[in-house]
């Protein structure tokens, strides 16, 4: 298909290219990377959602752990990579960047968790399929949601995750800006609710193991999030080797992460491991990349049997749950009652 045709305006009011319309759709997955007060970037693996007026790319984060959407109401300026297939059902999927600007909304948090609620139970039925209706009920402290509404600046997307030729690109109109966020909250952020690994190159080992989805993040020129995956890696003594594809920008030197993540097709749970640290200086292309690990973050992953995810849920609610009420209350409005639709 001609990268520059696009699908009727009713069916896709941005002019979106046809080629990832259903890769913003149908995947479970995307990486979305923010930036830090100091400019690093930071990529979660997490669901994603097109907006409902079709214009945007939308993630969520719990109102109990509001960094990743903290971070984007000080610096709109984040990325979505749509680099995992699994579970969208998708036969040979492109690999699609979107560059954009962050809108976050907290500003009705019931409004929030009733669609967060509908659109999970739509998009990831099996992950709670299981669970009485009186247990989700009360996981208001997991379904109380903030929005993260992202609108595309810049798209690049190329056949697979190999990056073997050069990407095709779409630019919004010119003018193109997003809307401001939603005020924020009063008092102080939230502090960290996990603690993260003592030891790096243990979590490391293991997650480069088992885990085969590798997307390293950096800063581009224009001060956006770059994610891109690696077509190969290799684990050194002070963090790792990358190799990207050939048709893949370049990366500049600097803050970076590196995020590894995997789950099932039919999605029950997902592991996540992600590293932050340095990019040190690119050579020639189609080199290796060097990128040294600072520290490795605390991570939601939520993997193995049955019991053993659960009682992983049951441990993040016994440090998340007490911070319900409290960030309730910074954004002045009642905690939110959870709505589960028809069974």
């Amino acid at each position: 298909m001609d990268p520059g045709a696009r699908s009727s305006p009713s069916a896709n009011p941005s002019a979106w290219p046809d080629e990832v319309l259903e890769v913003f759709r149908r995947s479970v997955t995307a990486e979305y990377a923010s930036l830090t007060r100091t400019g690093a970037p930071v990529t979660i693996p997490t669901t994603p959602y097109v907006g409902d007026d079709g214009r945007t790319l939308d993630i969520s984060t719990g109102l109990t752990y509001p960094a990743k959407a903290e971070r984007a109401r000080r610096e709109p300026r984040v990325c979505l990579l749509f680099a995992d297939p699994v579970g969208s059902r998708l036969v040979d999927p492109p690999v699609v960047l979107v560059q954009g600007l962050a809108t976050v909304r907290d500003a009705d948090l019931q409004a929030n968790t009733d669609r967060y609620v509908r659109l999970s139970q739509q998009k990831l039925p099996e992950a709670t399929k299981r669970a009485p209706a009186f247990a989700l009920r009360s996981m208001s402290w997991y379904f109380v949601r903030i929005w993260v509404e992202v609108t595309p600046l810049h798209m690049r997307w190329w056949s697979s995750r190999a990056l073997e030729d050069p990407p095709s690109e779409w630019n919004a109109p010119e003018g193109t800006a997003a809307p401001l966020s939603d005020p924020a909250p009063s008092g102080s952020q939230p502090g960290a609710w996990a603690d993260p690994p003592p030891a790096w190159h243990v979590v490391a080992e293991d997650a480069a193991r088992r885990l085969s989805l590798h997307d390293l993040t950096v800063t581009d020129a224009n001060g956006f999030p770059l994610c891109l995956p690696a077509l190969r890696s290799e684990l050194v003594a002070d963090g790792f080797r990358l190799w990207l594809g050939p048709g893949a920008p370049t990366m500049r030197p600097g803050p970076a992460c590196l995020t590894m993540h995997a789950h099932p097709e039919v999605f029950t749970g997902q592991e996540n491991r992600t590293f932050v640290g340095e990019l040190d200086a690119v050579g020639a292309p189609g080199e290796a990349l060097h990128f040294r690990v600072t520290r490795a973050l605390a991570d939601w992953s939520i993997a193995g049997s049955t019991p053993r995810a659960m009682l992983g849920f049951l441990a993040k609610r016994r440090r998340l749950a007490p911070r319900l009420a409290a960030e309730a209350k910074r954004r002045f409005q009642p905690v939110p009652t959870v709505h589960l639709p028809p069974r």
